[in-house]
């Protein structure tokens, strides 16, 4: 049994500063109030308590090529088969792809990530190695994989299906690059199975203008409104919106993770965050490909809080921003299937870091000057 004491906590899913006590006792959250006082102390005074993020958008076995490719085009590095990456990860040893994957994952758990969902190349394969890569690391992967046989043009339906059945056996759902690599019943058959194994569809939608034209060219409709249809569950960037995307996704039972630091590296456009949030839509947040920015969520944050209200010219609050890593993750908020997110509430399981407050606005402290020397404390 400990008490963390003395500390402003982010309290509930709506992130409440509070001044309390929080006692846990076998890694449960059982009382939170200003007098408990029991067992272990951890004396959290001039700190601030906070629920850990969860990075909800990486390509982890990027990790090989840190900084490869800048000044290319989107399609030379990250498009399949034939992007940069692809060719380097084709050509990696497992021994590389490990240790890499491990040395960013303890990037992301010394900044205070639990969790992360990673579009993880490579089929069954590949899902391994990234569960080997974590096997010894206190945090929790959330692992979409895909399959080579899932591209091209008339593809072979039964070595997809096969391909699906295989996939869904290791790994946490599918995560497809995007429509242009992929065709209309290969999405659907990827939801329909996924949906059918309560299984994470996911895919990358409208991250440039050029694929939104080259999808509106080709079908008459959006890729975040042929995402809707085939039944995606969780989408990512739709940086570039168009028709009534938006108010698509918010009637949609459908997750949106965005990520603004990787959109300015490819020179993609800025998310209209103000106009979703405006929605009553909770997004998620992920630092994207390794090989162009480090997983750390608090540099993600910053850049998003100081681009959108640029972009915009109107307030976004900072409490909305850290939702994006923290609360819009957990049950019954995100949407998706099997993560289990913590927040801090009692009952909740212990899931927090503790770091110094720097500043008169928690919020502002945690995303405008956290470093990681100011954590004292990672549950």
């Amino acid at each position: 049994m400990k008490t963390i004491a003395n500390g402003i906590i982010l309290k509930g899913l709506d992130l409440v500063p509070s001044c309390e006590n929080i006692l846990i006792d076998d890694g449960v959250i059982v009382e939170i109030s200003k007098d408990v006082l029991e067992g272990d102390i951890i004396n959290a005074e001039g700190k601030i308590v906070c629920p850990k993020f969860l990075n909800a958008h990486t390509h982890i076995g990027d990790s090989i090529i840190k900084d490869a490719g800048d000044g290319l085009s989107i399609d030379e590095i990250v498009r399949p088969p034939d992007g940069i990456k692809h060719l380097a990860l084709e050509s990696a040893s497992d021994d590389e792809l490990v240790s890499a994957m491990a040395n960013s994952m303890w990037d992301m758990y010394n900044c205070g990530t639990s969790h992360f969902i990673d579009y993880r190349e490579g089929g069954v394969e590949g899902v391994k190695l990234l569960k080997k890569a974590s096997s010894n690391i206190p945090i929790n992967p959330i692992i979409l994989g895909r399959d080579s046989s899932f591209y091209g043009e008339n593809p072979n339906l039964h070595e997809v299906k096969v391909a699906i059945r295989k996939l869904l056996k290791h790994a946490d759902g599918i995560g497809l690059s995007g429509f242009g690599e992929i065709e209309t019943e290969v999405a659907e058959l990827i939801c329909n199975k996924c949906a059918e194994n309560n299984k994470i569809s996911s895919i990358h939608v409208a991250e440039s203008e050029d694929v939104q034209l080259a999808s509106l060219e080709k079908t008459n409709k959006t890729e975040p409104k042929r995402a809707f249809e085939a039944g995606f569950n969780q989408i990512v960037h739709m940086t570039n919106p168009k028709n009534n995307d938006i108010q698509l996704l918010a009637d949609s039972n459908t997750s949106l993770t965005i990520s603004p630091r990787s959109n300015g590296a490819l020179n993609v456009g800025i998310v209209p965050l103000f106009d979703i949030l405006n929605k009553g839509i909770k997004p998620l947040i992920g630092s994207d490909n390794i090989m162009l920015n480090s997983p750390n969520l608090f540099r993600e944050l910053e850049y998003t809080l100081k681009v959108m209200k640029a972009h915009s010219r109107k307030y976004i609050s900072p409490k909305q921003i850290l939702k994006l890593a923290t609360t819009n993750a957990c049950d019954g908020i995100s949407k998706l299937p099997n993560i289990s997110k913590q927040y801090i509430a009692e009952g909740q399981k212990e899931e927090l870091f503790i770091v110094n407050n720097k500043s008169n606005n928690v919020y502002l402290s945690l995303i405008n000057r956290t470093e990681i020397n100011d954590f004292i404390y990672i549950s």
